[in-house]
C-alpha cells in the first residue's frame, strides 16, 4: 500500500489485528497480502468492488501461484475486506480453494542418529536434539530460556507456543545431560543484568535476542547433508518424525496430541499414514487367500 490514504488504511488494519492479538508473523502476511492487492488494482483497496476482487483471484490463479500462497494471499485481504473495511459483499466474493493433502516427510531413526552424529558441534547437537527428543517447532526451541527447563519433574515448559497456549513436554535424562554440557559452554556476553532463569538457552548474535529460525534451520541442512540424507527433508521433519517414532512404539495418540500441542485430534491422526512400522504390521487380506502368514521382522514365519 503506498500514498497518504492508503497509509492511514494500513494504520487501521494494523490496529484491527493488534486489537485480535494476531501474531507478528501473521501480521506481517496480512499486510503483504492486501499490499498485493492494491498494486493490482492500482489505487485503494478502500474502493475496491467485487469485480475487482473476482479479477484479483483469477490473476493470482494465473500467476502460478500454490494452492497454499493463493489461499494465504486472500486470508490476508479477507481480513481487510470483512474487519477493517467492514465491506461484508467483497468478503462474500472470496473463496478458498482445497489444499492438497500430503504426507509428512519423516526420517528413519537411523538418519535421525546419523544426522546427531554429524551435528558437529554441541550447540547443534543440543539444538537438533530438542527438536526431536521433544517434538518442538524451531520458533519453540531457539525461544527457550534457562527456566523453562525444570530437570526436577523432568519435564520442559513451552511458554506461548502456536496458537498463543502453554504446554509440557518430556526431558529425557539423555537431553538435560547434554543441555547441562552445552550450559558450561554457552556463550554469556550478554547474560549482564538479565536473571539466570531468563537468560536465552541458545543467545543469538544480537543482544537480547536469541538464534533466529533461519540460523537453526542452516544448522539442520547442513547435518543433513553431511548424514547423506538425499530426501527433501526440512527442520520440521524432525518434529513430524518424533510424532511418527511415538506413534510405531505404541503411544496412545492423544498423548501425542498433547505433546504436540495440537488443537485437533486430525492434525495428529495424520501420522498414522506414516508410520510405516506399523503399516508394515498390518495383515493384507491376500494373507487370508493364500493361506500364508506373512513374514514379520527379525522372526521366521511359520509353516501354514
Amino acid at each position: 500500500m503506498s500514498g497518504h490514504a492508503i497509509s492511514e488504511l494500513r494504520q487501521r488494519m494494523i490496529e484491527d489485528m493488534e486489537g485480535r492479538r494476531l501474531s507478528a508473523a501473521t501480521q506481517r502476511f496480512h499486510i503483504n497480502s492486501c499490499k498485493r492487492f492494491a498494486a493490482f488494482l492500482g489505487r485503494s483497496p478502500a474502493t475496491a468492488t467485487a469485480e475487482d476482487v473476482r479479477r484479483f483471484q483469477h490473476h493470482l490463479s494465473d500467476a502460478g501461484l500454490s494452492i497454499i500462497s493463493r489461499n494465504r494471499v486472500m486470508t490476508g485481504v479477507k481480513f481487510l475486506v470483512r474487519v477493517t473495511l467492514r465491506r461484508l459483499d467483497l468478503a462474500n466474493e472470496i473463496y478458498h480453494l482445497r489444499e492438497p493433502q500430503k504426507i509428512p516427510q519423516v526420517l528413519s531413526r537411523e538418519e535421525v542418529k546419523r544426522l546427531l552424529l554429524m551435528a558437529g558441534s554441541l550447540k547443534n547437537r543440543s539444538l537438533l536434539s530438542l527438536a526431536y527428543g521433544c517434538g518442538l517447532r524451531a520458533g519453540e526451541v531457539v525461544r527457550l530460556r534457562a527456566g523453562d527447563i525444570d530437570s526436577a519433574q523432568g519435564v520442559i515448559r513451552i511458554v506461548q507456543g502456536k496458537g498463543s497456549k502453554d504446554r509440557n513436554v518430556m526431558l529425557p535424562p539423555e537431553l538435560l545431560d547434554l543441555l547441562r554440557q552445552w550450559w558450561k559452554q554457552r556463550p554469556t556476553r550478554y547474560d549482564a543484568g538479565v536473571p539466570a532463569a531468563e537468560r536465552w538457552l541458545f543467545p543469538g548474535l544480537k543482544a537480547g535476542k536469541p538464534l533466529t529460525k533461519r540460523q537453526f534451520s542452516r544448522i539442520f541442512h547442513r547435518s543433513a547433508e553431511a548424514a547423506g540424507i538425499a530426501k527433501p527433508v526440512t527442520l520440521h521433519s524432525l518434529r513430524h518424525s518424533f510424532a511418527t517414532h511415538l506413534l510405531e512404539g505404541g503411544t496412545d495418540i492423544r498423548r501425542i496430541q498433547a505433546l504436540l500441542g495440537h488443537a485437533k485430534l486430525d492434525s495428529t491422526a495424520r501420522y498414522a499414514s506414516v508410520a510405516t512400522g506399523i503399516i508394515a504390521r498390518m495383515e493384507s487380506p491376500l494373507d487370508g487367500l493364500t493361506g500364508k502368514r506373512r513374514r514379520t521382522r527379525g522372526k521366521k514365519s511359520e509353516p501354514a
